[in-house]
């Protein structure tokens, strides 16, 4: 079954279509004759999110597991045929969802889509001890590259602890513990498998320069014999205060090149119009050289290096809104916090002026609009709102949310979420007493992505 693809109203003209196929898979189809390529996206409903306690970092594991071979393609057959064919693919795992994708030559799209197929229909047929310590030993030392040895690696990791308590799904990242990667069994990875990958907790996207009519049959070819599951608990409940109701709070000793201030705000969940506000008051107070707190703490006071503020969506707990500044040489971090909080009492009061908001909201429409441009970026977009809100034609309208929302929106949403007792706080202080002149790591939008991606051909 389908809808047609009438193009709605602020969409640019982009559709979509919906179908679903007896075994519960969730088809959403977009035509794009611009270039002869075609994208593959699907989304399983299994993240972080879903694990627990004593086996974090499952599902990314599970996110590597899947390109070590499948019933008919073996070993690093998936990237071998999908780089010989001159397409491109990779897999991503976060807090809510695990994704894979193909971008293809538009005559290789049947390729995809039976990869895509076999290894959800017949992974284990092929998962044994072997591919499991591989991948094992792969995500292991992608935690040491990533977050535990590199300066400011483990930021976000702490800052999430902070901000969501002890038991609470969101608690631990991605990424996993070492102890419970080690403590992971091949029939830990089996029970995964059997309870999420399933066709009925999936949404697969096309776009591109397709034929609808041959996709949707290629895809019940390859797709509709595999039987769906019920078997699939309800993730824990995310819900929390709207504000924390206090300051959290944890310095760290390290080997960092400078001092720096990071912070966590609690704000509204994804889906939401407070949620599009305080992204455009996250945009004016920390998005770019532009910036409030670029002009005062980089440009005019010159007791920072690099600020920046950027938002975290999450749907399924309260977003989180990243603060992250890298003082400059010999200044304490009580100097940039004071500013910080002072800039943004200011901007509770008086909210962003209209050259801000319009800048703000240009900003935003343009990343929006790189996103849905290509085939890869809207074939991810239309699994997100799918899996995540229930409705993918969602995507094709965000850009004229953003531009809904106004200046007292934003103002309000600042006031009650950008606050001192709504915030955790993470102060970096340098182990060696020479620490250097400029600061490195991640900035803000580095630290907001909380996803793990999967390194192409690792461990082979």
């Amino acid at each position: 079954m389908g809808h047609t693809a009438t193009a709605q109203a602020g969409s640019g003209g982009l559709t979509a279509t919906e179908h679903r196929l007896a075994n519960g898979l969730r088809v959403v189809l977009s035509e794009d004759h611009l270039t002869p390529v075609a994208a593959v996206c699907l989304w399983y409903d299994v993240g972080s999110r879903h694990e627990v306690k004593d086996r974090t970092g499952l599902a990314h594991l599970f996110e590597h597991l899947m390109f070590q071979g499948s019933h008919q393609v073996k070993g690093n057959g998936h990237f071998e045929l999908v780089q010989g064919a001159g397409g491109s693919l990779n897999g991503t795992t976060s807090f809510e969802r695990t994704n894979y994708f193909e971008t293809m030559p538009a005559h290789q799209l049947e390729l995809a889509l039976w990869l895509e197929a076999d290894r959800m229909g017949s992974l284990l047929a092929a998962l044994d001890d072997e591919s499991m310590e591989n991948q094992r030993d792969v995500v292991k030392n992608e935690r040491r590259q990533r977050y535990d040895n590199v300066p400011y690696g483990t930021a976000f990791e702490k800052l999430t602890a902070l901000a969501y308590p002890e038991g609470h799904p969101y608690h631990h990242t991605p990424i996993g513990s070492m102890a419970d990667l080690d403590a992971a069994t091949l029939e830990d990875a089996r029970a995964f498998f059997r309870t999420y990958y399933a066709p009925n907790n999936a949404v697969l996207s096309v776009v591109g320069d397709i034929d609808p009519g041959a996709t949707l049959a290629w895809i019940e070819k390859y797709f509709g014999s595999i039987p769906g599951h019920d078997g699939k608990p309800q993730p824990r409940d995310g819900s929390l205060p709207d504000t924390i109701g206090e300051q959290l709070r944890e310095v760290v000793e390290e080997e960092v090149p400078a001092r720096a201030l990071m912070a966590a705000y609690r704000l509204p969940h994804d889906g939401t119009r407070e949620c599009d506000a305080v992204d455009l008051a996250l945009t004016v107070l920390g998005g770019g050289e532009s910036s409030r707190l670029h002009n005062r703490l980089v440009r005019r006071d010159q007791t920072a290096v690099a600020a920046g503020f950027g938002l975290l969506r999450l749907a399924g707990a309260p977003s989180l809104g990243w603060l992250d500044v890298k003082t400059s040489t010999g200044v304490e971090v009580e100097r940039i916090e004071s500013a910080v909080d002072d800039e943004l009492a200011r901007f509770a009061e008086d909210g962003p002026t209209p050259e801000e908001l319009e800048r703000a909201q240009a900003q935003l429409e343009r990343e929006w609009l790189d996103r849905l441009s290509t085939v890869a970026g809207r074939a991810d977009e239309l699994c997100r709102y799918a899996v995540l809100f229930g409705d993918p034609q969602l995507a094709l309208t965000a850009v004229d949310r953003i531009l809904d929302v106004t200046a007292d929106e934003v103002r309000a949403v600042a006031a009650a979420r950008l606050r001192p007792d709504n915030r955790a706080v993470l102060v970096y202080e340098p182990l060696a007493a020479d620490a250097a002149d400029a600061a490195t790591g991640n900035d803000a939008n580095d630290q907001n992505d909380a996803t793990t991606e999967h390194a192409e051909g690792a461990g082979q």
